[in-house]
């Protein structure tokens, strides 16, 4: 009997447990189904989800109560048909996250709310001579500030994406960088989690703007994409099967150092710039600006200076599209701005020696690409808490 005893306590205590699982399951599936459907009554919310409509009810007056859902206003002309069913929406106000940019010469911040609408963004000076904590310190700053701006603690964030340059490996930390000093080595994600009272995701800037692109971008329904950043330098973001790409060593984005520098394909934006103004000396991505609204302005020279950067840019893309089969090219950074003068010549060189070309298309989301890419990051990681 004793046996017997402790048998069926243990079978009650499984099925207890199965009981409460079924519910969190269930909770998460409704949850999913309201945030996607927008406004749903309970019975649509049942037969979604494929429950009852009594379960239904339940598990909703949980939602509500706990704050994920509420209750919509009814609409006009609802009184006229008798009494309507109530009708339910995610609220996405319920939780937040963060993204954030880490670039040599600026850090950017958002925080968004679980339906990714921006409520808050702000930016801060960095310069590339900061010391490692002076960085770090100023990152953790603006995320504070940027939190407060939206009326958040820091530690009511869901999580913080944080997109920096570099090989970021999936613990977070800084592989190998050669643009901020200090950088290569660093346990990023961990020196800012000592920082901020929130989730720290760490990843490489490229992968995640071409996740922004993905989102709410010029790569929108597009699943396989390369991105090319160019400003200050030159990168690549892959998005293979719609997840960016990171490579056997995390190290997909990273161009890195190459035999003469790959800053030669500006040669000749330098020299148009040295031509005409021979005492302004003018960085990579100044001359290349300077070239841009020259062009702009009819002059001849530097729209042949800006088509035959943008036909070396091709000339590289080449060697990716060819074995990759992208369907579209994303060109982003600072010198998205020169649209058609970039996009045009290198669409034309990837239509002369490409099997099937891409489709070539500058990037309207501008600096913000990688702020807002980590703010997608970080809502994944938040989608996978709450409807997992």
């Amino acid at each position: 009997m004793e046996g017997q005893t402790v048998q069926v306590e243990v079978s009650v205590r499984q099925q207890s447990g199965d009981a409460s699982l079924l519910r969190r399951l269930n909770s998460a599936a409704i949850l999913r189904i309201l945030r996607e459907a927008g406004v749903a009554t309970l019975s649509e919310l049942a037969r979604a989800a494929r429950v009852s409509r009594p379960t239904a009810e339940v598990i909703v007056d949980e939602l509500v109560a706990e704050g994920w859902a509420e209750e919509c206003d009814e609409e006009q002309g609802d009184r006229q048909r008798g009494r309507p069913a109530k009708r339910f929406r995610f609220r996405a106000s319920a939780g937040h996250v963060a993204g954030v940019g880490i670039g040599a010469g600026t850090l950017r911040a958002m925080v968004a709310d679980l339906n990714g609408t921006i409520v808050a963004a702000a930016e801060a000076p960095a310069y590339e001579a900061m010391t490692v904590p002076e960085r770090l310190d100023a990152v953790a700053a603006l995320v504070r500030g940027t939190a407060a701006d939206a009326g958040l603690a820091v530690d009511r964030l869901a999580a913080v994406g944080v997109g920096t340059t570099g090989v970021v490996d999936g613990a977070g930390r800084v592989v190998k960088s050669v643009i901020l000093p200090g950088w290569t080595g660093l346990d990023l994600q961990g020196e800012l989690a000592g920082r901020l009272p929130a989730p720290v995701l760490v990843e490489n800037d490229m992968r995640l703007a071409v996740l922004a692109e993905h989102w709410r971008g010029a790569a929108q329904g597009h699943d396989d994409v390369v991105y090319l950043f160019t400003g200050h330098r030159l990168g690549l973001g892959l998005l293979v099967g719609g997840r960016p790409h990171r490579g056997a060593h995390a190290a997909s984005g990273e161009i890195g150092r190459q035999s003469g520098e790959h800053w030669q394909v500006f040669r000749h934006l330098v020299g148009y710039a040295m031509e005409v103004e021979p005492g302004e000396l003018r960085s990579h991505q100044q001359a290349a600006e300077f070239a841009v609204e020259r062009a702009r302005a009819g002059d001849g020279r530097a729209v042949r200076a800006v088509r035959d950067f943008a036909r070396n840019l091709g000339e590289g893309l080449v060697t990716l599209v060819n074995p990759l089969d992208p369907e579209m090219v994303v060109i982003g950074g600072s010198l998205a701005r020169a649209g058609d003068l970039l996009v045009g010549p290198i669409q034309a060189h990837l239509d002369e020696c490409c099997l099937y070309p891409p489709k070539v298309v500058a990037s309207g989301l501008g600096s913000d690409c990688i702020a807002l890419g980590a703010v997608r990051w970080a809502l994944d990681h938040a989608d996978h808490l709450l409807f997992s």
